[in-house]
């Protein structure tokens, strides 16, 4: 691989480091490139698919240029802070030094300007919950060491729909066009550290990619790049197939099994005759209100979890080992869990209770397609708070289900068959179903449990308790 050693030439590189995109994860697999050595990209453009330990994320380059080399293979495992992409930023200005192939080898050299060693802790993520603590301090903006108290009114202002009239908001709140605070919620990062460079104190775009990309050593130097981890083909023989565990499979595979030996597990079983519920979805698909959006049978139970919840909200809470305390959410995001090609995933609605039920359907059909398609984001999966699983779509009875780490009880939804039952004093041909309650007895107990579980059971027996116990 060719080493530059011209700074104007080398100037005209720059290099892409794969982000961290989650929650302090530390690597990455490269699914698939979209684009190829010659091709051009814009900024924003999505240049891979990578997964990680969460999820399948898309990752967007933060330049213009023209592809000069891809680092590493499709398949390829990658720690955060490696390069994965070199792009000519200055394309035609003269010769570009020779593109070595993509190598899976130790010591790969850079072709763009040096940057500092990637400093320890969390840096800057595209896709997930902010930026967590690092060494490193990007610069100030002009004003902030002078008035920390107006900018954190103007955080807080910003966070609670204040507009630009609220004198402290206006004064420190940064200054820049919506597309430039959405490429800086891309990139991790805040406004607010960031230095203005436009008329009036405005912050451009050029800011933001300024705040993003450390500044360059004077000259390239020679960089030892850590050995890429190939993903391991599975091992076919006649008799048996192994398949390596990596990804979203590994990580469900850790924490099911922190969670079943952590928590202690109980599971309650109810029976249920569902069939006014069935005719209830039935009325739905035909009201105009409803248009637009999926009506099925698992709606009208994620409602009646939400009001159960409502009824027994002692039952939406978290164990804090470190802290031993039980900690009750006021709020419910609650999870689905979705099978998907490369794995069992949850991800959650959040604030769920808020949403009315037409809200509530099209939110559920939204998290099915996206789960479905692979684009369910590691944002999605976080902060769930209570769960349920449709094992009934696979034409099971029912289960028991382990809790999703972090949260006190999932709610399993057996196949709803027609089956012989006892009405009005008749036996007669009725819907049925079997519901099952797992929950964490270190904060519901029996009763509280069993209070949850027959109430989701009375409502989808008589649906018409979503009105009166709503």
């Amino acid at each position: 691989m060719t080493t530059m050693t011209d700074t104007s030439n080398a100037a005209r590189f720059r290099e892409f480091k794969m982000p961290d995109v989650g929650e302090g994860l530390t690597e990455a697999e490269i699914l698939k490139w979209f684009v190829q050595p010659g091709d051009t990209v814009t900024d924003g453009q999505v240049v891979c698919e990578v997964e990680t330990a969460k999820a399948a994320v898309e990752l967007p380059i933060p330049f213009d240029g023209v592809v000069h080399e891809l680092r590493f293979p499709e398949g390829t495992t990658v720690d955060v802070g490696q390069v994965i992409i070199a792009v000519d930023v200055a394309p035609g200005s003269g010769d570009a030094p020779a593109a070595a192939e993509p190598e899976p080898a130790p010591a790969a050299e850079p072709v763009a300007e040096a940057e500092p060693e990637a400093p320890k802790g969390r840096q800057p993520v595209l896709v997930g919950y902010g930026v967590a603590e690092s060494s490193t301090k990007r610069r100030a903006r002009k004003g902030t060491e002078a008035a920390p108290a107006a900018a954190s009114a103007a955080i807080q202002g910003e966070m609670n729909g204040h507009g630009t009239g609220h004198a402290a908001v206006a004064e420190s709140r940064p200054l820049a066009k919506p597309p430039v605070r959405k490429l800086a919620k891309d990139l991790g990062i805040d406004l607010a550290t960031v230095t203005p460079t436009g008329e009036g104190g405005v912050i451009t775009r050029e800011d933001v990619h300024a705040a993003a990309t450390p500044a360059p050593a004077p000259a390239p130097v020679q960089a030892e790049a850590p050995a890429p981890v190939v993903a391991p083909a599975p091992s076919v023989t006649a008799r048996e197939t192994r398949i390596p565990v990596k990804g979203v499979r590994k990580a469900i595979a850790q924490a099911m099994v922190g969670s079943a030996f952590t928590a202690p597990h109980v599971t309650e079983f109810v029976t249920v005759d569902v069939t006014r519920t069935m005719k209830l979805v039935a009325e739905l698909k035909e009201d105009k209100d409803m248009a637009g959006v999926r009506v099925n049978p698992l709606l009208i139970i994620a409602k009646a979890l939400l009001v159960a919840i409502k009824r027994n909200p002692e039952v939406n809470a978290a164990w804090d080992e470190a802290n031993q305390e039980i900690v009750q959410k006021h709020y419910v995001n609650l999870g689905i869990a979705a099978a998907t090609p490369r794995g069992l995933i949850v991800p959650n609605i959040k604030d769920a209770h808020d949403q009315t039920l037409p809200q509530l359907a099209a939110s559920l059909g939204e998290l099915v397609s996206t789960a479905r398609e692979g684009k369910t984001s590691p944002a999605a999966m976080a902060g769930g708070t209570v769960t349920i699983t449709n094992v009934g779509v696979f034409g099971v009875d029912t289960g028991t289900p382990i809790l999703n780490p972090g949260e006190s009880a999932i709610l399993a939804v057996g196949a709803i068959k027609l089956q012989p039952w006892v009405h009005k004093g008749k036996v007669k041909p009725r819907q049925v179903t079997t519901l099952a309650l797992s929950f964490d007895h270190r904060l519901v107990d029996g009763e509280l449990g069993s209070k949850v579980l027959a109430d989701v059971a009375a409502i989808l027996e008589q649906p018409k308790r979503l009105i009166t116990w709503a």
